[in-house]
């Protein structure tokens, strides 16, 4: 595993920066699971950071407090959406495994009160590959 993918899963929340039509950069703290090579964040659908990266991939992503607040170096990378069951499913599973009951409750909440989200999607973060 790459150093940077392991520096970033190792902390609850990093600051994800994803870039409007005009440029201007928008940080949002979310929660981040890796799974080899790559990043995962869970979010909805409709989401703000997922229709900037329809128009956008880069991001930039940094270790961050529950604010968002970076509380380390940043490091640009690019960002897929996915709406695959089967990748759904597992950034579930990963999501669960690493913030336990918080995911739960939070995933919760979002079905009982975010009905007209459209659904979720994964955001695969890649990195650039380590210079020797």
């Amino acid at each position: 595993m790459n150093a940077e993918i392991e520096r970033l899963s190792a902390a609850t929340y990093v600051a994800l920066t994803t870039f409007r039509k005009d440029g201007t950069a928008v940080a949002t703290p979310v929660w981040v699971s890796s799974d080899g090579d790559h990043l995962y964040v869970w979010t909805e659908a409709m989401s703000g950071k997922a229709k900037r990266l329809r128009n956008d991939p880069r991001v930039l992503i940094a270790p961050s407090d529950g604010r968002g607040t970076p509380q380390g170096s940043e490091v640009g990378g690019t960002a897929a959406l996915s709406e695959a069951p089967a990748d759904l499913d597992r950034v579930r599973r990963l999501h669960q495994r690493k913030y336990s009951w918080q995911f739960w409750a939070f995933d919760t909440f979002a079905k009982l009160f975010r009905r007209k989200s459209g659904g979720h999607v994964v955001l695969e973060i890649s990195l650039p590959a380590p210079t020797p």
